[in-house]
């Protein structure tokens, strides 16, 4: 495939592009430092990058510049058949509490802008007759829960959106793979409680790349989060008041 990267300079991303890179697949990154990206595309080509691997910066806090970075990517691809989106902030619930400013760029980067990214990747896409969009959501989206009020009402939008795309354009041969990870070891989470079912990246980034490739609408990753998310959503209101999970 050829594809377009948003966020593959660390955690599930960079694992997802390593994949990639080494069964051939053709990627572009986008990302909002210039040296970072180009140290990652040195290190995707030595892992088996079918081509050189390009890079243009693409930063989700100005969203100005998507167009110009999709553009950059076309030029350089020729076509993609896929865009991946890993990028997002995170901020525990009492940080973005405290934190206005702070809260204010979680919303407006894990839903706004990230939405936005997509809509003007949904639409190069079909105008060449579709292809995947992948994008990671959160469990912490499925249901309200204390720990994740905020955080998790950016990613439930985001999936509402996703799973909105797929019920529309499906037909139309637009792919939409909504991912929806757990509690995953990266610098993001850093310094939090572990929970049960933790992952480590490169078992993320595997699960992702089968899901692509079935061309799944969502998929919990790992699998087990599907379970728990399922029960999750069967708690009655006031067990949820009652606990902090």
């Amino acid at each position: 495939m050829k594809v377009v990267f948003l966020g593959a300079t660390q955690g599930m991303g960079r694992a997802l592009a390593r994949l990639m890179a080494e069964r051939g697949d053709e990627l572009f990154l986008l990302g909002r430092h210039l040296d970072t990206l180009q140290g990652q595309a040195a290190d995707l080509r030595i892992r088996g990058a079918s081509t050189e691997v390009g890079v243009a910066v693409c930063d989700l806090e100005r969203p100005q510049g998507f167009g110009a970075a999709l553009d950059a990517a076309t030029a350089n691809l020729g076509r993609f058949d896929a865009v991946v989106v890993t990028a997002g902030m995170y901020g525990t619930q009492e940080a973005l509490e405290q934190d206005a400013d702070l809260r204010r760029r979680v919303l407006t980067v894990d839903f706004t802008n990230t939405v936005e990214f997509c809509e003007q990747a949904r639409l190069r896409l079909l105008e060449r007759d579709g292809g995947v969009l992948c994008v990671f959501s959160s469990v912490a989206g499925d249901r309200a829960r204390k720990p994740v009020i905020l955080y998790g009402a950016a990613k439930a939008g985001l999936s509402y959106y996703l799973d909105g795309l797929d019920v529309k354009y499906r037909s139309r041969g637009l792919r939409t793979v909504l991912v929806k990870p757990g509690f995953v070891r990266t610098a993001m989470t850093e310094g939090l409680k572990e929970p049960p079912f933790a992952a480590d990246p490169p078992a993320v980034a595997a699960a992702t790349l089968r899901a692509i490739d079935a061309g799944r609408p969502a998929a919990y990753v790992p699998s087990i989060w599907r379970v728990v998310m399922l029960a999750v959503k069967c708690l009655p209101r006031w067990v949820r008041r009652r606990v902090d999970f």
